[in-house]
């Protein structure tokens, strides 16, 4: 896998607004609410899905290798966090953002947001699946059923959705008068 300079300098500029954004967080009852997931967005919208899911990989690695640049810290244990299925949620997400949005050429915004929408599934599917089998099995939370993950995620899936939504309108006014700078 060979990539540009240019490629490498905007997967490291969107690794840092990954890191930047998980400390920006407002405390709320499970996880703090911070702004990974729209950074993961707009990554995937910008940088398409391969650059997007190396820079969302890399700072999952930052992390993994003890940095503390997750939202609750870092280190390899943090595998055993369950947000940490949000984590590598992320870089699929990313590159699922990254795929629909290129394969469609005309950058509608229908078309965006259902792009974002789709990675958003797949961050939320992933991480509330690990979430499950962190908080159920590892912990031996028997109250962690299905019904108990969705109900404590729904306030960020939809705090998520609607910024996702924004990135779709932000990348579709946006990249017509920045594309030269970053395709």
């Amino acid at each position: 896998m060979k990539l540009s300079l240019r490629n490498l300098t905007l997967a490291s500029i969107f690794t840092a607004l990954m890191i930047a954004c998980a400390f920006v967080r407002i405390p709320f009852s499970f996880l703090p609410v911070t702004l990974q997931a729209f950074i993961c967005a707009v990554a995937g919208l910008f940088l398409g899905p391969r650059t997007g899911a190396i820079s969302m990989a890399v700072s999952a690695l930052l992390g993994l290798s003890g940095l503390p640049v997750f939202a609750q810290g870092g280190g390899i244990s943090y595998i055993f966090n369950g947000s940490f299925g949000f984590i590598a949620g992320f870089i699929a997400g990313t590159y699922v953002i990254g795929v629909i949005s290129r394969h469609n050429k005309n950058h509608g915004a229908a078309s965006l947001i259902k792009a974002v929408l789709a990675g958003l599934a797949v961050i939320y599917i992933l991480g509330m699946a690990y979430m499950f089998i962190i908080l159920r099995y590892y912990t031996g939370n028997t109250q962690a059923g299905i019904l108990y993950i969705i109900s404590m995620n729904l306030p960020y899936l939809a705090k998520d959705a609607i910024l996702f939504i924004i990135a779709a309108f932000m990348y579709h006014y946006i990249y017509p008068h920045i594309k030269q700078y970053i395709s």
